[in-house]
């Protein structure tokens, strides 16, 4: 079969036009025929994926489906705790830990009647933006395979591109959801910080961490994100909101929202290709009726240094419990800081590596105000330059990313690397929502990302002027041929 929407295969399957188990067995077959080129899974988890399938198709044959995911099968980024199912972080310092307990979303998905497949590949701890930090292999883009899909969630971006999962859930703490849903051609939503729980989430950067589901199009990620979102007293982040129906508001239109262009997302650096195509879908939303005009986000453009201040900071103290005692790789040493020392020289890679020395030197006695508390200021004046235009407007509209995917070892410097963000940082590091879907395609035939940020728990609006320019163009349907 080819590959569907979740909304799509939900229909087919309460019609009894489709069959949980064989649409599961079809993408495992699919899995099989084509991941070892793509590389998008760590660990398939057919038997169980079959379990569920079989689960579901019982609940449709008597009447009792538990909703629009009922059966649908998905993905999840290894960086979520499964229990029974390896969870490796994509380090060989987790390569063998297996968690006893299952993460709040991963709960949810379950009860939801979710087809889980198996766990993504990923960067190393989330920190990349290529999927070629992973100590266990390469994924390739699914729209040329000598380019990456972008990272850290490249795995689960490549999965829904490629067809290998009907949607997907990663993380995004600097972009790490938008920017490979811009790679690879998909829709990838990351919602406000605290909206969705991170309880059972291996930590990179606690304040910037969101949860974010990929899919193949906007109503996709929106069932994806109802069925997740909400309070879990687990975490403490989580917020004590109700959660809209995000799928039954998405017919709404834009006719009368203000959509906001900040200048500063289309300076210097940006590929022309990339800047004709958000500029023509922007064009597009004020056809649709939505009024636009110009917004000035001055702080931007020290959102990078910011963020490569915090972000580091933080991991350098999540990742100080992996010292090989209480689980993970353990190598022996002569005490137990030389037993520390050599068990992380082994189990991290070298940009893991890299952002914990950053983070410790800017936490360090004598750096801490001139590092990461100047750090910290500078992101407070980035929210409220946020605040104000958004007491102008009601979404912002601007590129994902400066370029197209690009090619393996291309950007083998690490500054180089850390550019391909500067346009999604802002939104991590104010917990603001926002989306990117496909706006075109450049020459050479890749995709390029549309990106809409709002208000603060104000998906309901993203979703909403997303779908209407989705179903206003073509680019939902364009798909790579993976064969």
């Amino acid at each position: 079969m080819a590959p569907s929407t979740i909304h799509a295969l939900s229909a087919a399957f309460a019609k009894g036009e489709a069959s949980p188990v064989a649409v599961t067995e079809a993408y495992l077959a699919r899995i099989a025929a084509l991941d070892a080129r793509v590389g998008a899974y760590l660990t398939v988890t057919a038997d169980e994926a079959l379990a569920a399938a079989r689960a579901a198709e019982a609940r449709y044959r008597a009447g009792t489906p538990r909703g629009p995911l009922d059966g649908a099968p998905l993905a999840l980024k290894d960086v979520f705790c499964t229990r029974g199912v390896r969870t490796t972080c994509g380090s060989r310092i987790l390569e063998a830990f297996v968690p006893p307990y299952d993460a709040t979303i991963v709960e949810r998905l379950r009860a939801a009647g979710a087809v889980l497949l198996g766990k993504t590949n990923m960067d190393e701890f989330a920190m990349g933006s290529s999927t070629e930090h992973s100590a266990f292999q390469l994924t390739r883009n699914p729209w040329d395979l000598s380019r990456v899909p972008g990272g850290s969630s490249g795995g689960s971006a490549a999965a829904v591109a490629g067809g290998l999962a009907a949607g997907a859930f990663g993380t995004d703490t600097g972009g790490s959801v938008r920017q490979p849903a811009a790679f690879c051609g998909v829709v990838g939503l990351k919602p406000t910080y605290g909206r969705v729980s991170r309880y059972g989430l291996i930590a990179f950067a606690s304040s910037l961490d969101h949860v974010a589901p990929l899919a193949l199009d906007v109503t996709d990620a929106a069932l994806l994100l109802g069925a997740v979102a909400g309070h879990d007293p687990l975490d403490a982040t989580s917020v004590d909101v109700p959660v809209p129906d995000y799928a039954a508001g998405l017919g709404g239109g834009v006719r009368g929202l203000r959509v906001g262009v900040p200048d500063e997302y289309f300076g210097g650096g940006l590929d022309p290709e990339i800047e004709r195509a958000v500029r023509a879908a922007i064009d597009v939303l004020r056809d649709l009726g939505a009024t636009v005009e110009r917004v000035s986000l001055p702080t931007t453009q020290h959102g990078v240094a910011t963020y490569y201040i915090v972000a580091p900071a933080e991991a350098s103290s999540n990742l100080a419990l992996y010292d090989g005692v209480k689980y993970g790789l353990r190598v022996p040493g002569k005490d137990l800081i030389d037993m520390a020392g050599r068990t992380r020289a082994a189990g991290f890679g070298p940009e893991v590596k890299r952002r914990i020395m950053l983070g410790t030197y800017a936490l360090s006695a004598g750096y801490h105000d001139a590092y990461y508390g100047q750090a910290q200021k500078v992101r407070t004046l980035v929210r409220r330059e946020f605040e104000a235009a958004f007491a102008r407007v009601d979404l912002l509209a601007a590129p994902t990313t400066p370029g197209v995917a690009f090619e393996h070892g291309a950007k083998a410097d690490p500054l180089a690397m850390y550019m391909n963000d500067v346009y999604t940082i802002p939104a991590s590091m104010t917990g603001l929502p926002a989306i990117s879907l496909p706006c075109g395609f450049s020459a050479a035939g890749l995709p390029i990302g549309l990106q809409l940020i709002g208000p603060a728990l104000d998906e309901a609006t993203l979703l909403r002027a997303a779908h209407a320019y989705e179903q206003a163009t073509p680019w939902r349907d364009r798909r790579p041929e993976l064969t």
